[in-house]
This record gives structure tokens, sequence and C-alpha cells, in this order.
């Protein structure tokens, strides 16, 4: 499809092209979409076409180890409904190939589509590594849906908005450096497009590197960066569960001596709704960077549902 109608039938199977679509104006044209698209929260009219291959309950170590389990077995980390897909006739089937844990990949969907005999729909795997990737995904998207102008205006806003706090970012008087946990047991850091927003809100980021997976991060580096800040945000999981896993860090011998523990700069967030999205909410995602890392400078009313502090963390 090139495309063959402006008002296409699309199927999204990453939550970050389910608000791009959205943010685009064609929440209207979603048919179908993955179990971990909830976002604005009209696409729960759209049927789920993936699931899980295996719980997702229990412990960041649990779900590692099922994670890993899964990967060394050859098989994918998710199902996808082939019979019910198909019978929705998509014109666009939006996927990604940037992490295979992360969300059902491009090799699942053409395995999905192997046996189709009607005409195919279009399939666009998005790759977002770093930021501008983001934004190039998105005007890919965009001119798959017969909406390349309206891509390009979503990203000029994102774009006016991000650069708008980078500049009062840079009025801070120093840049503390930040410690992006992206998940708990085993510690990772956080990478891709993380490194580059945290230095746009003012910080440094000791650990990742723009553009690259996230890496995995020995505690002894952690205790030898000794961050200004810790910024706790396990890819797919919400504020409360990532609190509930602050035990497995606090028990530790060297939290206690973080200096970012020591003077109360220790933040969890919503990870699974803002910084694990490459999509429109990134900008979102900065704004509660500048909160965390420049509270003289910014306050957008983010604290207490998009992120919350010490007091809320526990000890």
């Amino acid at each position: 499809m090139s495309p063959r109608t402006s008002r296409p039938r699309v199927v999204s199977l990453i939550a970050s092209a389910t608000e791009i679509v959205a943010a685009l104006g064609h929440l209207d044209n979603l048919v179908g979409r993955s179990h971990e698209c909830d976002f604005p929260p009209e696409v729960a009219r759209a049927p789920v076409l993936t699931e899980p291959r295996f719980s997702t309950e229990g412990s960041s170590a649990e779900i590692d180890r099922r994670v890993r389990a899964s990967l060394a077995d050859a098989l994918s980390v998710y199902r996808v409904d082939r019979a019910r897909l198909e019978a929705l006739a998509p014109d666009v089937i939006v996927t990604q190939d940037q992490c295979e844990v992360c969300a059902v990949s491009l090799a699942d969907v053409e395995a999905a589509l192997a046996d189709w005999l009607e005409s195919r729909p279009l399939l666009v795997s998005l790759k977002p590594n770093a930021l501008g990737d983001v934004w190039s995904d998105i005007a890919r998207l965009a001119k798959a849906l017969g909406s390349a102008e309206a891509g390009s205006a979503l990203i000029r806003r994102l774009k006016q908005r991000m650069d708008a706090i980078a500049r009062r970012a840079r009025q801070a008087r120093r840049r503390p450096s930040l410690a992006c946990i992206e998940w708990i047991d085993p510690l990772m850091a956080a990478g891709n497009w993380m490194p580059e927003l945290v230095a746009m809100a003012g910080g440094i980021a000791p650990f990742g590197e723009a553009g690259r997976h996230s890496p995995t991060l020995l505690w002894e580096d952690l205790v030898s960066a000794d961050p200004d800040a810790i910024l706790i945000m396990p890819c797919g999981f919400g504020i409360e569960r990532s609190s509930r896993e602050l035990a497995c860090l606090v028990r530790r011998p060297e939290w206690s001596a973080l200096a970012a523990v020591r003077n109360r700069r220790l933040a969890v967030a919503d990870g699974n709704a803002f910084f694990n999205r490459p999509g429109p909410r990134l900008a979102e995602s900065l704004e509660i960077l500048a909160e965390i890392l420049h509270p003289e400078l910014f306050d957008f009313g983010h604290r207490g549902t998009g992120w919350i502090g010490w007091d809320s963390c526990g000890r």
C-alpha cells in the first residue's frame, strides 16, 4: 500500500506507535492493538492481538529469568493472534525492530503474515535507537498513513517544547549527574534516547550511551560514580510496582552510602507511561527530568502522578 487510501485501517503492535497514530489524528482508524497499548484511553475499544508467552507478574528478577529462558529456547517473548489479525484486514501494520523484549518484533509480524494469500498490508517497522530516530519514525509512519504534513507539524511542536526546556535548563548553575535505572534486578542503566533527554534537562548521565541499548550496570560502578541523583524507571513498570521493587535496592549494603540516597535525591517515575515509550510523551518525560534535576527552575505539575520523590518512595 502506498497508501491505498487516505484513511487506512491500522494495526499497531507497539504502544509508542499507537500514541503516534493517535497524535496524528488516526485514532478512529485503529482496528487492532497490542496488549500493552493503553494510551490514550480510547484505544481500549480496539481488539488486542498479542500476549506475552509467560506471566509478567512477580519481581524484576523473576521476569528477567523468564525472558532469558524464552530467548535461549529461540522463542519469541510474545504471541500474535494470526487469525484475528488477518480477519481485521489492516492496510497498515506497525511494529518495531529495536528490541525483541520490549514489544512484538518485526520477525513476529513477518511470521504472522507468512501464510496470507490476499494482498499484504504495508508493514512499518520502527527502530528508535536515539532521539533523532524517534522523529524519523514519526515522519515515516505519518507518510504511511497519508498524513505527512501532520507528521511534520507534530515533530515541530514536540521539538519546540523540548528545545524551550533545554534553553531554560542551561540557566542552571550546575549540571547534576543522574543515574537512570531501567531495570532493577539485574541492574541496568537507561540508554538509547535517555542520555540525550538527561542532557537536555540540564543533567549528566553517567551511564548509558545515546543510540545504544541499555547496558547492564555493576553495583561497583554505581558506587564509584556516586551520582547526585537516581531515577528509578523500569521498563514496563508504573510507579507503584517500581516502588515495591525498591526493597531489592535498599537491602544492598552499598545503597545507604550513595550520595543520592543520603541527600534524598531519589525519584521513582512511571517508566511504562513515559521514558520507555519513544513517542509524543517523550516531551512529558523531559519535563519530568527537568523537575527532578532543577526544581528551582521547573514545575510542570508531574510530581505525584508522573513521578514521586524520596518521601513517597520510602527508605
